[in-house]
Order: C-alpha cells, then sequence, then structure tokens
C-alpha cells in the first residue's frame, strides 16, 4: 500500500507542483505589473523601501526610476519621512537611509515639524528637535547627505556651525524644561533671538559633495561622477552594469565605472589579490583581480578612480562578478579617443582675451590631440582653420570642460 501511494504521489508531482506554482506566480506578476503600471511611483516607492539594506538593488531601481520619468528626490529634513515615499510624481529619499541617523531621531524630527512647521535654519533644527536623539555625528550626516538644503544655505556653511548650534539648542531647551527664560527664549511672551549669521566659507567642490552622498547614504544621489563623461562613454561601447544579467559565463565585457570599494586579499599561498567594487550610473558589480592582473594592474586599482574595465563574466553563489583581465584609466582613453578637438569661436563674441586664455590652457595641457578652430559669422560663413604651427593637448574632461566655459557649451567637437 505504501509503495502503491508513494507511486501515485510521483505521479502527481509531475504536474501538480508545477501547476499550483505557476498559478501563483502568475497572479503576482499581474498584480505587479498593474500596481507599476498605474502607481508607479507608489509602487517603486515600495520596491526602494524593500530594498533598503542592499546597495545593488537601491542603485538598480533609483537607475530604473529614471528611465520610466521619475525622480528621486534627496533626503530632507522639512520633507522625508522614515522610508521612501511618493512626493507628487517623484520619490523623496527617507531619512531612515541617513547613516548614523536612527528611528528615534526620524520620529523626534517628523514631531518637531508638526509642532512648529517647516525649519528655515539649522539653528532653529536643534532648538526644536529634542536634544536628546541629537549629536554631532548624526547632524553632521544629515548636513553630508543633502537632507539640510532646503535651509537655503551651502553644505560647508552648515557644517561649520554644527557644534554653535547643537550648544545653542541643548541651552534652549534646558531652560524651557526649567521654566526660565533666558537670550533664547522661544514661547510667545519671549520670542526667540534671530539665529546667528552663518561664515563665509567656500562651497565644497562637487566631487567632494557626491564622495560624502556615497560615504552617508552608500550610493550618489544629487549627481554621479560618471555624468561629466556621459556624453562621450557611448563611444566606447561598454555595456551598462545593469544590463550584465543577460551575460552568459565565459563573455568578454567591457565596462566603464568609478571604484567605490576595494578589498585587499591574500590567497593560501599568500599571494595578493583584490575584490573592487565597481559602479556605473545603471547599478554595482564586483571585480576579481587575481594574483597575475594584481600584479600588473594593482597601482591603478583605488577608490574613486574612474576605470575602463575588460573582462570575463563570471557567475559564483553571491551573484555575478567579472574576472579582470586589463583595466585602463578612463580619462586616458577618452583623451586618446579624440584624434582631432575641433572648436568653434562666434566672431561677434570672440576677442584678443579670449585667444590669450585658450592659447594658456593648451600650453598647461600637451598631448596628442590636435587641434582645429571653426570661425563662425552668424547667418554669414563658417570656415575651419588649422593652426600654422600644430597645436596638440590632452583632450581630457578637465581641459575640454575649461574650453567649453570660456568659449560655450556647443563649441568642441571631438573627432576620431
Amino acid at each position: 500500500q505504501a509503495a502503491k501511494l508513494f507511486d501515485l504521489m510521483t505521479e502527481f508531482a509531475g504536474y501538480g507542483f508545477n501547476k499550483s506554482h505557476s498559478a501563483a506566480y502568475a497572479l503576482l506578476a499581474y498584480h505587479t505589473a498593474y500596481l507599476k503600471t498605474h502607481y508607479p511611483v507608489e509602487f517603486m516607492s515600495a520596491l526602494l523601501t524593500a530594498e533598503t539594506g542592499s546597495t545593488e538593488k537601491v542603485v538598480k531601481y533609483i537607475n530604473e526610476c529614471r528611465e520610466i520619468g521619475i525622480t528621486v528626490l534627496p533626503p530632507d529634513i522639512n520633507e522625508s519621512n522614515w522610508s521612501f515615499t511618493p512626493a507628487g510624481n517623484a520619490i523623496r529619499f527617507g531619512l531612515g537611509a541617513v547613516r548614523n541617523v536612527g528611528y528615534n531621531t526620524v520620529q523626534e524630527i517628523r514631531l518637531a515639524r508638526e509642532n512648529k512647521g517647516r525649519f528655515t535654519s539649522i539653528f532653529q533644527f536643534c532648538d526644536e528637535v529634542e536634544q536628546r536623539v541629537l549629536n554631532r555625528r548624526v547632524v553632521e550626516s544629515l548636513v553630508k547627505a543633502g537632507a539640510m538644503d532646503s535651509l537655503g544655505a551651502h553644505r560647508a556653511q552648515l557644517l561649520a556651525v554644527i557644534d554653535q548650534a547643537l550648544q545653542r539648542g541643548t541651552q534652549l531647551q534646558r531652560e524651557r524644561e526649567s521654566g526660565q527664560h533666558g537670550l533664547f527664549a522661544g514661547d510667545e511672551k519671549y520670542p526667540a533671538s534671530l539665529p546667528p549669521p552663518l561664515p563665509e566659507v567656500e562651497e565644497w567642490p562637487e566631487h567632494e559633495r557626491l564622495a560624502y552622498e556615497k560615504d552617508i547614504l552608500g550610493f550618489f544621489i544629487t549627481g554621479h561622477p560618471l555624468a561629466r563623461y556621459a556624453g562621450r562613454l557611448q563611444e566606447l561601447a561598454a555595456t551598462p552594469i545593469a544590463e550584465l544579467e543577460e551575460r552568459r559565463p565565459g563573455e568578454d565585457v567591457c565596462l566603464a565605472g568609478i571604484v567605490v570599494k576595494v578589498r585587499p586579499m591574500r590567497s593560501k599561498k599568500g599571494e595578493r589579490w583584490m575584490i573592487v567594487t565597481l559602479e556605473d550610473m545603471t547599478g554595482v558589480i564586483d571585480l576579481l583581480v587575481f594574483p597575475e592582473a594584481f600584479a600588473r594592474l594593482g597601482s591603478g586599482l583605488h577608490s574613486d578612480a574612474a576605470l575602463v574595465v575588460k573582462g570575463k563574466m563570471r557567475q559564483e553563489e553571491a551573484g555575478q562578478r567579472i574576472v579582470v583581465q586589463d583595466v585602463i584609466s578612463l580619462e586616458e582613453v577618452l583623451s586618446a579617443s579624440a584624434g582631432r578637438v575641433v572648436i568653434r569661436l562666434d566672431l561677434s563674441q570672440v576677442n584678443q582675451n579670449t585667444i590669450e586664455k585658450l592659447l594658456a590652457l593648451f600650453q598647461r595641457k600637451p598631448g596628442r590631440s590636435a587641434v582645429a578652430f571653426e570661425l563662425e559669422q552668424t547667418r554669414d560663413y563658417r570656415v575651419r582653420l588649422e593652426p600654422r604651427q600644430s597645436l596638440r593637448i590632452q583632450a581630457d574632461e578637465e581641459l575640454l570642460a575649461q574650453v567649453r566655459a570660456l568659449c560655450g557649451e556647443s563649441a568642441v567637437s571631438l573627432l576620431p
């Protein structure tokens, strides 16, 4: 009887199990497709919240939001809740994703916001939010993540007054608790004093601002170091990381990205190798740099390096990885790919000073790319001129950005 019963179970398992799972997954797929189609902002907010602990997936889904026209807004003390939330046709980053900011802190920020309205300065923020959930590390993380940008000051200014703002907030709250009213008193009878002026300090350069965001949030949110190369990355025919899922193990691939993490390793034989996390504007992936490749390439593998990587796909239990065969600086590849730089000059706007500044730029960056000029008289003519003496420059992004700033955003063309 037992053998007969087992044979019946075996026969049923050949079709019943598969059909029940097919039906269940079909229904689930229908539900999610419906929600994503008709409620895309709410759906992607829930998806990002569910994957908050996975940097790789959050980067992937933020990129997908951009592709379907949904803006992911940075965290904001005046708007954000704990998790990702819909904000009209956009998604607002949750404060829970900010490193060093706990759940109790977020709840106290929301409570102060509900009681007092929008925060207008870092001093008011520290005055109104319960001091037991605030310290320098928390406020510094909020500043570096961009969560205080709505206060109308740049991040370097805010960082410079954190200690002063916390000290003022602590004193004010002690006075409130004791029933005393001093210099910082804040009820109707004793209006709060105006916040002190912010210091005149230089704003952080973009690369520093983005580096802080990456450190505090785990990914870039208000920009990306690769954005300035976006127009030229297409020339390289590099595969976006998000598309690597379609590639088979052993297949050759070429990637372009920024190194965001480096983990030195040693083999059982004591040989040095490395795991490198590479990020582009679509996702992140781990690179395996084994001893032979490490001996050749290790010096160029460091955090924040912009690289072009060639390697082979490899499937592991942890997911897909790339076995590195060669690495080269992205700047070097792009400058080498530009055989000629053509600079268009509008004769109605150019003058001797412009020419002298261009020449000074070229002299500071000698290289292999030839320079030519297009002189344009609007609605009349355009003529291309070759310099009497050959000009050759290093056509990297820094130089090209300076030329565009001097002659206009559309003034530079790169030819093979």
